[in-house]
C-alpha cells in the first residue's frame, strides 16, 4: 500500500492499488482522472462517503505508535481525489480509527489536539471534497465532552468518531453518559467504527485463515456495541443521539428479530425498553448504517430492516473492500429516485451540514 501525505495537515492516507491506478495512465505517468458525475433521473446528485480513513503521524508519535505502511510517501492528495473522481464520490467524511483509548490523560489531550487541528487544516484546504469527524479521548469522558464541544463550536466539525468499545469497556457504560449528553446537545453525527473483538484473540478462536479478526471480529464488535446501547437504555436516555454504524451495522440488522424474540422468550432478562421491540430502534431515527454490505440483495435487506432514510454510502477507502458503492445503490432494485438520492448523499449531507 503506498502512502499519501498532505503537506498542510500532515495527514497520511494509506492507499491501495486501485487508488493508484486511478491516478495514472497505463504507462504509469500521472493522468488526471475524469470525474464521474452521478445522475439520478436527470438530476445531478452530490455523493457523500461517510466511511473513509486517514491518519495523522504527528499525533501517533505522541504515544509512539508506528505507522505501518509499506510503499511510497506522496506529497499531495492527487491519488485520493483521483480515486474519488473515478468512483463518483464528491465528498469524503474522513475518520480515524481510535488507537489512543489506553493513553494517559495528558498524552491523550495533546494527541487529540494535534489530530483535530490537522483534520481541520486539511479540510479547509479542500473544502469542496472533504469534511471530517473529530476525535476524542473517550477513556476520559469529561475530557471527551470538552474536546467535542471545542471541536464543534470552535473548529467547526460536523461529527465525531468513536470505536465500538473503549479499552474493553462498552459504550453503554454509564460513565460515558457525559460524552453522549454532549453529542446529543450539539446534534453531531457519531460515526462508530469497530476495532475488533480483541478479547477473543488470546483464545485463538479467530486465528487461522480468513483474517477472522477483521472479517468476523469487526462486524461482531459493532453488533455487540449497538445491542448494548439498545438494551442498556443509552438510546432512550439520549433520544437525540444520531449514530452511524460502519459495515452496515455489523450482524445486527441481519438477525435483529432474535433481539425481539429474546424479549418474548426471556422477558425477565432484557430490562425495560420504551419501544415496543428492539428492532424498532433500527428505524427510530437514531441509528444509521453505511452501505458496506457488498451485494444488492444485502443492501435491499438492510434497507428493509432499517429504512432507506437510515442508509449512507461508505467505501472504507483506502482499504479495497469495495470501490463500487455508487453502483451498488444505483443497481439495487426496488428503490425510487428519492431513496437513491438520499442514500447517495442526501442524508449524509443533511446530517453533516454539507451544502447541496
Amino acid at each position: 500500500m503506498p502512502v499519501i501525505e498532505d503537506p498542510l495537515s500532515r495527514i497520511v492516507f494509506m492507499t491501495c492499488d486501485l487508488a493508484a491506478d486511478a491516478a495514472t495512465s497505463g504507462s504509469g505517468s500521472p493522468e488526471p482522472a475524469r470525474r464521474r458525475e452521478v445522475v439520478v433521473n436527470g438530476k445531478r446528485v452530490k455523493t457523500v462517503d461517510v466511511h473513509a480513513h486517514c491518519a495523522v503521524p504527528e499525533a501517533m508519535a505522541v504515544v509512539d505508535l508506528p505507522l505501518e505502511s509499506p510503499g511510497l510517501l506522496m506529497t499531495d492528495t492527487t491519488t485520493r481525489i483521483a480515486a474519488m473522481d473515478a468512483q463518483g464520490i464528491d465528498v469524503e467524511a474522513l475518520s480515524i480509527n481510535p488507537y489512543w483509548y489506553r493513553a494517559e490523560r495528558d498524552a491523550a489531550a495533546e494527541l487529540i489536539r494535534i489530530q483535530n487541528e490537522a483534520l481541520v487544516e486539511f479540510c479547509a484546504a479542500n473544502p469542496e471534497r472533504f469534511v471530517a469527524f473529530a476525535t476524542a479521548a473517550l477513556q476520559f469522558p469529561d475530557l471527551a465532552a470538552e474536546q467535542v464541544d471545542y471541536a464543534v463550536k470552535t473548529l467547526g466539525f460536523r461529527g465525531v468518531g468513536v470505536a465500538g468499545s473503549v479499552a474493553g469497556e462498552e459504550l453503554a457504560n454509564p460513565r460515558f453518559h457525559p460524552f453522549w449528553a454532549k453529542c446529543e446537545e450539539l446534534g453531531v453525527l457519531v460515526f462508530m467504527h469497530p476495532l475488533g473483538t480483541r478479547e477473543l484473540e488470546p483464545s485463538g478462536r479467530l486465528s487461522g485463515s480468513g483474517l477472522l479478526t477483521n472479517t468476523i471480529g469487526n462486524p461482531l464488535e459493532t453488533t455487540i456495541a449497538l445491542s448494548h446501547l439498545i438494551f442498556e437504555g443509552t438510546l432512550d436516555r439520549f433520544p437525540g443521539l444520531k449514530i452511524c454504524a460502519a459495515h452496515g451495522g455489523g450482524f445486527l440488522p441481519s438477525y435483529a428479530n432474535r433481539s425481539d424474540a429474546v424479549c418474548r422468550t426471556f422477558p425477565d432478562r432484557v430490562g425495560p425498553l420504551p419501544k415496543e421491540h428492539p428492532t424498532a430502534y433500527l428505524k427510530g431515527g437514531q441509528l444509521y448504517f453505511d452501505t458496506i454490505v457488498f451485494t444488492p440483495e444485502a443492501l435491499r435487506h438492510l434497507i428493509a430492516e432499517t429504512g432507506s432514510g437510515q442508509i449512507m454510502i461508505g467505501t472504507d477507502y483506502p482499504f479495497p473492500w469495495t470501490s463500487t458503492e455508487v453502483d451498488l445503490v444505483l443497481g439495487t432494485p426496488g428503490l425510487d429516485d428519492d431513496e437513491r438520492i438520499a442514500i447517495l448523499g442526501g442524508t449524509a449531507a443533511q446530517l453533516l451540514g454539507i451544502a447541496p
